[in-house]
């Protein structure tokens, strides 16, 4: 995508946008390749008790253009909302194909959501179809009473589907094709509810552009791309924009293999058994996955993976995480940023020189990132304000479903804010600072959250940890860490006076944790993220 260019700035300066007058993101990464390349591999799945399977872009042409004639024949039209509570595998990637085929409108769900969470995404979508496999059943079950708009519901299963279900099976097997939709880049095609760290999930709809618009920064960060060994992993649930748009989707487009693996709570072995064994070269794993990967030590004396690029993003990484992540998979870890809404439009590249630890690198080719003042205008660098996008942007989301005033508070004049502050050098490079409600104010200081949680990420008894404000009548707010030890370490007031020392050498005498609680886990977000608000309501 980017030859010759290795230059980063003459890159940037250079990129233009060509999107093409119709497009559709089923038929770019399915029937393109399968007319090109039939037995290209595009899909693996690893099951740790047997040997792995394999899909090709034929059978996955077939299968999903299949799908998408049954779906047509009962009934589902172009924009119908289809929900799919499916965990990584095949069934997944047809399924969202077959959607965008369709002209329907894909709506991933996490297999994690409580009823709860389900119910409020599957009611405001007004979800016609689902597609789940025998646990998500089970889960759709108590709340499917409560869902007037949901008439067609198919399972993943082996033998016949239970009743009032059709199985996902039979209706994949006709090999007589399916003509697409003829779509445009703006037209609906995916909606990814916001994780709602801070208030109710809203629905941000994207065009089949969002495809298109996702592939300078993953062509950015796994550069040069592609390469004949590649194949792509990623732990991240394809259900969220990280693992779909960050990972899955843009491979597929690329004519890279896929890797899937069973959905079950994130092991640090098993990551790097899947590296090895799958022959994994590309890898996209966000954050808290990278730390939990610490608890292997000298993985690469264990496990026999050979990585050519990892990528990162979802939350601030941070330098000590950066620095042991790089070291430990023996390739330097390339962090991004976005948004549900705006995604993957910073990025770090090994390729390009684009590397700063702590940062998240600079604005990806075809996108304008500033750092803005409460009006929309931008800052200097060096001063600190809201990353913001400018529009128009490809990969900008159409909006908030059936949310328009939402919406409309998105944008200040030209620009999408995202509400995460951060700060641009003279060099470009953004860190993050913090959302715009988790920096913390005390005794006249503002002190971002993330700096400290690196911090404390690398004294040696520390797995996991997230960083709050306490309200306090004195100084505003206090710095409360909520810290998961690690195995073998015990909570202690002693430990609790040496993590405050750690920070108070290592940072600054006012951003030390003032109040340490020791826990057995964090509140996350499907996609890995804290949710500092259930913390604030504890502290």
């Amino acid at each position: 995508m980017f030859a010759p260019h290795t230059d980063y700035q003459s890159l940037y300066d250079g990129f233009r946008w060509a999107l093409p007058s119709r497009f559709n993101m089923g038929v770019a990464v399915s029937d393109a390749w399968a007319k090109e390349a039939p037995k290209r591999v595009c899909l693996e799945h690893f099951d740790p008790g047997r040997p792995p399977r394999q899909m090709d872009y034929a059978g996955f042409s077939q299968k999903s253009s299949a799908l998408a004639k049954a779906l047509k024949a009962r009934g589902v039209v172009p924009g119908d909302r289809v929900a799919i509570l499916l965990p990584q595998g095949f069934e997944t990637a047809i399924t969202h194909a077959a959607v965008y085929k369709l002209g329907a409108i894909a709506l991933p769900l996490a297999l994690l959501f409580g009823a709860e969470a389900m119910a409020f995404r599957l009611k405001d979508a007004e979800a016609r179809v689902v597609v789940t496999d025998l646990f998500g059943l089970s889960r759709l079950q108590e709340i499917r009473s409560g869902l007037s708009t949901l008439d067609l519901v198919l399972v993943a299963c082996e033998g016949a589907a239970p009743d009032g279900t059709i199985a996902f099976a039979a209706l994949t097997q006709d090999d007589q094709g399916f003509v697409p939709l003829d779509t445009g880049p703006d037209d609906p095609a995916l909606m990814i509810y916001t994780s709602g760290t801070t208030g109710p999930p809203k629905g941000a709809l994207h065009g089949h552009r969002v495809l298109l618009g996702h592939l300078p920064g993953f062509a950015f960060h796994h550069a040069p791309l592609p390469q004949p060994d590649d194949k792509l992993w990623t732990p991240a649930d394809w259900a969220w924009a990280g693992g779909l748009l960050n990972a899955l989707m843009p491979s597929l487009l690329f004519g890279i293999p896929v890797v899937s693996s069973p959905a079950q709570k994130f092991d640090p072995h098993m990551a790097f058994r899947i590296l090895a064994e799958m022959k994994v070269r590309n890898a996209f794993i966000p954050p808290t996955a990278l730390r939990l990967m610490r608890a292997v030590e000298d993985p690469r004396k264990l496990y026999a993976f050979d990585l050519r690029t990892v990528s990162s993003a979802g939350e601030s990484l941070g330098r000590d995480t950066y620095e042991h992540a790089s070291a430990a998979l023996g390739v330097p870890v390339a962090e991004f940023y976005g948004q549900t809404e705006c995604n993957m439009v910073l990025s770090s590249s090994a390729h390009h020189g684009v590397l700063k630890a702590g940062s998240m690198g600079k604005a990806v080719p075809g996108h304008r990132v500033a750092i803005i003042d409460g009006q929309g205008r931008p800052l200097p660098q060096g001063s600190p304000g809201q990353v913001a996008v400018a529009q128009p942007d490809p990969v900008m989301f159409l909006g908030y479903w059936r949310n328009d005033a939402a919406t409309t508070a998105k944008f200040i004049g030209d620009y999408m804010t995202t509400g995460d502050e951060g700060v641009m050098d003279e060099e470009g490079y953004v860190t993050f600072f913090g959302r715009d409600d988790d920096v913390i104010t005390s005794s006249g200081y503002r002190i971002g959250p993330t700096e400290i949680e690196d911090c404390l990420s690398g004294h040696p008894a520390v797995a996991l940890v997230a960083v709050v404000g306490k309200p306090d009548p004195l100084r505003t707010e206090i710095v409360k860490a909520f810290i998961v030890l690690k195995q073998g370490a015990q909570p202690s007031e002693r430990l609790k006076t040496e993590l405050a020392t750690w920070v108070k050498t290592r940072l600054s005498m006012h951003e030390y944790p003032r109040e340490i609680a020791f826990v057995d886990s964090l509140p996350l977000t499907t996609s890995g993220k804290v949710i500092r608000r259930a913390l604030r309501a504890q502290s």
